[in-house]
């Protein structure tokens, strides 16, 4: 039987983040092909997308519940099995509704893995006695890259989209074949098993985690405008400040928990925190474009380890069950990513893109502020400092 101390169970953790990362990744290049495919405008292609956040969200909401009864084992597996085979039907969808349906099931499989897989990273991890989950968190960064990038290139080597997408699901079928049998069992507990909101620090937590999942959209969506608006740099690089974040939240999160094992939750969730508003201070007043651009490294350096650390706390914390505390953590983070994009040009079109960015470093120091609150002594960590 394998044990979450095991060298097994971690590196079945480390292939479970790795499967999620690759497979929403893999789905990110399809985008413009199934709206030529539909032959849709930009407003239904958004409401399409939607549907992927909306299975998403609704097994995360209840898979905290199943993981308490059942363990994470079988959700992970159901949930990396389900991503793998939902992904070529995204290629396959000859219309809006089928599309749309495909997108909820496969935003259901991620869901489920995402949030089962945390569970089982802050089992091992607490059974391992030091800091993993940055590293952990690290490989879903990694396969991110890993999943866009392959696409990308099978898509620009000829490749039709369903025979790219067979060919990543085939790896995420390999990848589970190898992490089925090293996932630890967990025993489960009835009596967790039904659903709770959050409460007490794990609404604060998982408040927190929303806010830094909406400035990583925000990234994602909005960091091109800012800076070719700005005259920072062209609109052929527009792209260059998000590539630097990437870069930086990957490294950082690689060496993340060795730097939490030597400093401690609360002093990663401080300075981290601070970093990262003086990446935007430099981002938004720096006139050279160098200087400018390096604000996009300060924030992924910044930011890198603090939803690894709110998951650890979430799984640390008293106030209600492990499972349903990561549930919920889960499901208003990813909520942050699903509203932030239009929160931002909502905000953006009252005070300006400058503006809206100001406030997300105004949500980056909630962190260190409340950093002090957030981390009592975790149970089988490094002391806090």
């Amino acid at each position: 039987m394998v044990t979450p101390s095991s060298a097994a169970a971690r590196l079945a953790t480390r292939l479970s983040f790795l499967v999620a990362g690759f497979g929403i990744a893999s789905w990110a290049p399809l985008v413009p092909f199934a709206k030529a495919r539909l032959a849709i405008d930009d407003g239904a292609m958004g409401l399409l997308l939607l549907c992927l956040g909306l299975g998403s969200v609704l097994t995360m909401s209840a898979t905290g519940a199943l993981s308490a009864r059942f363990g994470s084992r079988p959700i992970i597996i159901l949930g990396g099995l389900g991503v793998a085979l939902f992904l070529p039907l995204l290629a396959l969808a000859g219309s809006p509704l089928a599309l749309g349906a495909a997108l909820f099931v496969f935003g259901a499989a991620l869901g489920s893995i995402d949030v089962a897989m945390n569970i089982h990273a802050v089992e091992v991890e607490r059974a391992s006695a030091r800091p993993l989950m940055s590293g952990f968190h690290a490989l879903f960064s990694i396969g991110g890259f890993a999943g866009a990038s392959s696409m990308t290139l099978m898509l620009s080597l000829g490749l039709s989209p369903f025979m790219g997408v067979v060919a990543n699901a085939v790896l995420m079928l390999a990848a589970m074949a190898l992490a089925a049998p090293r996932l630890a069992r967990g025993t489960g507990d009835a009596d967790g098993a039904a659903f709770a909101l959050p409460r007490g620090i794990v609404l604060l937590l998982s408040l927190l985690a929303a806010a830094t999942f909406l400035a990583e959209g925000a990234m994602l969506d909005w960091s091109a405008l800012l800076i070719t608006k700005s005259g920072l740099v062209a609109v052929a690089r527009g792209g260059l400040g998000y590539m630097l974040f990437s870069i930086a939240m990957t490294a950082g999160r690689l060496v993340g928990d060795r730097v939490v094992a030597r400093l401690g939750d609360r002093n990663v969730l401080r300075w981290g925190g601070l970093l990262a508003v003086a990446g935007f201070v430099v981002l938004l007043t720096a006139p050279v474009a160098v200087v400018a651009l390096s604000g996009f490294v300060l924030i992924g350096l910044g930011a890198c380890n603090i939803v690894p650390v709110l998951f650890r706390l979430a799984g640390a914390q008293t106030a209600m069950p492990a499972a349903q505390a990561i549930s919920a953590l889960s499901t208003i983070g990813y909520a942050g990513i699903l509203v932030g994009p239009a929160g931002i040009g909502g905000i953006a079109d009252a005070v300006g893109l400058h503006g809206a960015f100001w406030m997300l470093a105004g949500l980056f120091a909630l962190t260190p502020l409340l950093a002090g609150r957030l981390t009592p002594r975790p149970r089988g960590l490094a002391p806090q400092t």
